[in-house]
């Protein structure tokens, strides 16, 4: 074992710790939190940023091209799975009435809900 295996060995044992810790963030704010934004929150941006450090030390451990093509993929459908889902469970529960309307600061669909449109449709403002 030579001496840059052993600093890459480290680091990556350093992230994984990294990435371990914040997904326990990510569990505990979900269980934690009481209102569905916050719980998003809590579940998305630690989880995915955990989950990115834990796939870069397995690469970093590993140091196989194999490795680094698996990870990439797992990384990119992390970036693009978490905050769809996200957004969506978001307006399920603003549909709901689940929110707590009084903690939000902006409303961006309160609009919506008083003309008497759908919240889900996607309609063109006339001009």
């Amino acid at each position: 074992m030579t001496g840059l295996d052993a600093v890459f060995d480290t680091i990556a044992l350093v992230l994984v710790l990294i990435g371990a810790l914040l997904c326990l963030t990510a569990t505990l704010g979900l269980l934690r939190w009481r209102d569905v934004p916050t719980r998003l929150h809590a579940a998305t941006k630690p989880q995915v940023l955990g989950v990115l450090l834990i796939v870069v030390a397995v690469v970093l451990s590993l140091r196989t091209w194999e490795a680094l093509a698996f990870g990439i993929p797992v990384i990119l459908i992390q970036f693009a799975t978490a905050p769809l889902a996200a957004h969506m469970v978001g307006r399920a529960a603003y549909r709901n009435r689940t929110t707590d309307e009084g903690s939000l600061y902006v409303d961006e669909l309160q609009h919506r809900t008083e003309e008497g449109g759908s919240i889900g449709s996607e309609s063109r403002p006339e001009r």
